[in-house]
């Protein structure tokens, strides 16, 4: 796991503190390891999302393989969907930013899961209902819903389960679990599996 904490070292070292005792992360400076196979998740600390924060997010999706995670002190409506859309699979409010809790959400986006605290998936789905309601207009779609396979896997996403655990649980493969989560972020236009969920919890359908 990498960590970019921009020019605040005290952030930087507290990140590091809080997960000295974890078996299951190895940190480095996203500075001096920005990419690599063995890159898997990205940690982009913040007191509040700016432009340059939002650019860290850019470049780690372009350039690398690893899920960003962003850890902020404070975050609008405004400014989360910026975030997901940038690259962010994962927010994590700082005064909840606990040892347990960040080992227990990096865990999650390294094996392609995402997290976001309940107020901001609130904040998400009023958003989601304002932008989405307009795009299968758009697009020419006749789209009545999600397919009845699609809702049971987000509904397991937004559960908290992994990837793994859901191919388990519904007795598929990995493959088919993402291609089905594929499906539904590019057929609507939506950004990742926050999104999704967001969407599908908006629609009633979980």
């Amino acid at each position: 796991m990498a960590v970019d904490a921009g020019r605040d070292p005290i952030s930087y070292a507290g990140i590091v503190g809080q997960l000295a005792q974890s078996t299951s992360v190895k940190i480095i400076s996203f500075d001096r390891e920005p990419g690599g196979p063995s890159l898997r998740v990205a940690l982009v600390v913040a007191e509040t999302v700016d432009e340059e924060r939002l650019s860290v997010l850019r470049r780690i999706q372009r350039t690398t393989s690893a899920q960003s995670i962003l850890v902020i002190g404070s975050i609008t409506e405004q400014a989360l969907l910026p975030s997901l859309a940038a690259g962010a699979v994962g927010v994590i409010l700082r005064e909840q930013a606990t040892p347990d809790h960040l080992e227990s959400v990096i865990n999650v986006v390294a094996n392609q899961g995402g997290h976001l605290p309940p107020t901001l998936l609130a904040n998400l789905l009023t958003t989601v209902g304002r932008v989405q309601d307009t795009v299968p207009a758009q697009r020419g779609l006749a789209f009545a819903g999600l397919q009845e396979r699609e809702i049971d896997v987000l509904r397991l996403v937004a559960d908290g389960l992994e990837t793994a655990e859901i191919a388990t649980k519904l007795g598929w493969s990995e493959r088919t679990i993402k291609n089905i989560i594929q499906g539904v972020t590019t057929r609507l236009q939506l950004r990742n599996r926050a999104h999704a969920v967001a969407y599908a919890m908006r629609k009633g359908h979980i």
